[in-house]
């Protein structure tokens, strides 16, 4: 499916001359609050359903635009967004990774690892662990690491990682609710407990 993009600098000239513009940002919740693009709205790529979209019923001409980390999950969630229905989607080319480069403006939170890194630790972990049970305990456990190893090559074929999408939903990639404003300003979410970030 062919996916229009946009490259930030393009993003934000349109964001400075026009209307209040659509922008989706599909990453985790926790990956959000480290750094986003202070107009961006988080809907994450695993709860992101156009049907419930509130961008769903934006008239035709409306450009929804969507940004990730680096512009695979966007590139993943425009199409969904298109097979859906929704006819005028966009992707922010290089993500937030190339805003940023870019010198254009963003809200900062705590850091925290990204989703890539984490599948690459777990993914690591699994193959090393998957070897030296194969070589202490059982030659059966090679399996494991066969196992790691042909969901990366699915990954990498089909741009799609399960393990990714399960690991996007682990508490530690979860911010808490927002907590009632007590009236002295706007409430902000916290971190949950167990979170990535230090």
């Amino acid at each position: 499916m062919n996916v229009p993009v946009i490259s930030p600098q393009q993003l934000s000239e349109r964001a400075r001359s026009a209307a209040p513009l659509h922008l989706i940002d599909v990453r985790t919740p926790v990956e959000f609050q480290e750094v986003h693009v202070d107009f961006a709205r988080n809907i994450p790529l695993d709860q992101l359903d156009a049907k419930q979209s509130p961008f769903a019923a934006l008239p035709p001409d409306e450009a929804v635009y969507v940004i990730c980390r680096s512009g695979g999950r966007g590139r993943q969630a425009c199409e969904k967004l298109l097979a859906a229905g929704l006819n005028n989607v966009v992707n922010v080319e290089g993500g937030t990774q190339a805003w940023v480069a870019a010198g254009l403006p963003v809200i900062r939170g705590r850091k925290c690892i990204s989703l890539e890194r984490q599948v690459r630790i777990a993914a690591g972990l699994l193959v090393v662990t998957g070897a030296v049970l194969a070589l202490t305990v059982s030659p059966y456990w090679i399996a494991l690491s066969g196992f790691v190893g042909a969901g990366l090559v699915f990954a990498g074929v089909t741009d799609t990682c399960g393990m990714g999408l399960l690991l996007a939903r682990m508490p530690w990639n979860q911010v808490a609710a927002p907590k009632p404003s007590t009236g002295t300003g706007a409430a902000c979410a916290t971190q949950s407990p167990g979170s990535c970030c230090g």
